[in-house]
């Protein structure tokens, strides 16, 4: 099962230069970890204060939580503004069932 875990912050006052340094930090942590999910990290078009890091996992099933991973990125971050964690569930296009084929 493929599965994705949003992490998104909205940050306030002077943080941007500390948070970028705590996102490279993160970042780099990631990719020693040998069972990492593929993270890609955004920045609001509009709004210079806004985040998106998107954790993408092939992992069979996700914690109502979150990944271990994930739960560490948003306490980490948690420090630079508001935060909103959530997990999504990619719908598989070949499910049995009629309804969820409508979907797809």
């Amino acid at each position: 099962m493929k599965w994705l875990e949003i992490i998104e912050l909205r940050t306030g006052g002077n943080t941007q230069k500390a948070l970028r340094k705590a996102l490279q930090k993160l970042a780099s942590e990631v990719l020693h970890d040998p069972e990492r999910p593929k993270v890609r990290i955004y920045s609001n078009y509009a709004l210079d204060s806004d985040y998106s890091i998107h954790l993408m996992h092939k992992q069979s099933k996700p914690d109502s939580m979150g990944s271990v991973l994930g739960m560490h990125i948003a306490a980490s971050l948690k420090e630079y503004g508001l935060m909103n964690h959530h997990i999504w569930c990619e719908i598989d296009k070949y499910m049995e069932n009629d309804e969820t084929q409508v979907l797809s």
